[in-house]
């Protein structure tokens, strides 16, 4: 039996997807054969691809959540049975495929109330509000938060889960049909406009504070606004750089006293206890609607016409590929 793959020759445009069947084999010990129903897609992908974070060796299979159906386990796995839905996120990528063989430890079980297509799209974004919310900061009733591309995929996550812990929310949004989208999630304030500024209406809507915490993907020339957003003492947190890279940051832009946090959720799951933790916090949050919406859908091998949509940034929420 055969199976689809998509493989990434080098690093560079999509040009380097490269469609190819490859053999099926079956799972090693300790691992688990999963038949995907859905995969999803992540900016993180898109740095892959382009070796922002470059991967050990090529040619390779990108990708890091998926949701299926249980195929075949291997002679020592006991946890799990053909047939059973589950689902996954976080290192190592190798999503990008009809089916794969993955180590039963990063696999989750997915509830018959979180569809696959809900679990591929929302997985990852999930573990990592998780992550930023209630770990790297710890958000609460009172908390005044700020978030970038507040319509987007992890933004809309970002935006439910703060309100789910009684945060007041601040985001910015690029137009006003993403501003109606981020309302509806919940969003307290809105920033509407590439040329806003950020700065200044944040500060006019936190009475001339700022935010206790802010969370950026957009990186490029954002970052330093996002600083300037954060009250003395709170906290700037840099996850993505959808517009560039950011530009070295001079250490007086932090006075007084705040603290500008890099995290990574690919580096938070590489250990399997704060994996599994945050895989559960986030099937949580999912059964409570706490998801992503589904921009779009395309077929596993219409993976360069799905990266090029994200880069575009006209999405408003998750983009998954169809085996």
């Amino acid at each position: 039996m055969t199976d689809r793959i998509i493989l990434l020759q080098a690093p560079g445009g999509v040009a380097q997807f490269r469609i190819e069947d490859q053999r099926s084999d079956p799972p090693g010990n300790g691992e688990i054969k999963i038949r995907h129903e859905a995969i999803g897609t992540n900016f993180l992908d898109i740095y892959h691809r382009q070796g922002i974070y470059p991967l050990p060796s090529y040619p390779a299979v990108i990708g890091v959540e998926a949701a299926g159906i249980v195929e075949a386990v291997g002679s020592d796995v006991t946890d799990f049975k053909p047939g059973d839905r589950v689902a996954y996120a976080g290192p190592p990528v190798g999503a990008y495929c009809s089916t794969r063989n993955i180590a039963s430890e990063k696999v989750i079980r997915l509830p018959d109330a979180v569809s696959f297509k809900t679990a591929a799209s929302s997985l990852l974004k999930g573990m990592t509000a998780y992550m930023l919310l209630e770990k790297i900061y710890d958000v609460r009733e009172g908390s005044t938060v700020l978030i970038h591309a507040a319509a987007g995929g992890l933004g809309s996550i970002l935006v439910r889960w703060a309100k789910s812990l009684n945060a007041s929310v601040i985001g910015t949004v690029s137009t006003s049909e993403k501003a109606s989208r981020a309302a509806s999630y919940g969003a307290d304030h809105l920033i509407v406009g590439r040329e806003a500024d950020i700065v200044a209406e944040v500060k006019r809507l936190t009475g001339g504070i700022g935010v206790d915490v802010a969370y950026d993907g957009i990186g490029g020339d954002m970052l330093l606004k996002t600083i300037r957003s954060v009250r003395p003492f709170g906290t700037a947190v840099t996850i993505g750089q959808a517009a560039g890279p950011v530009p070295p940051v001079a250490v007086e832009e932090l006075r007084p006293g705040k603290s500008l946090c890099h995290p990574s959720i690919m580096a938070w799951c590489s250990d399997i206890g704060r994996y599994c933790d945050a895989a559960q916090a986030a099937i949580r949050a999912l059964e409570t609607g706490i998801v992503a919406e589904i921009a779009a859908e395309y077929a596993l091998a219409d993976v360069a016409r799905a990266h090029e949509e994200m880069e575009t940034g006209r999405a408003a929420g998750s983009i998954l590929l169809m085996p």
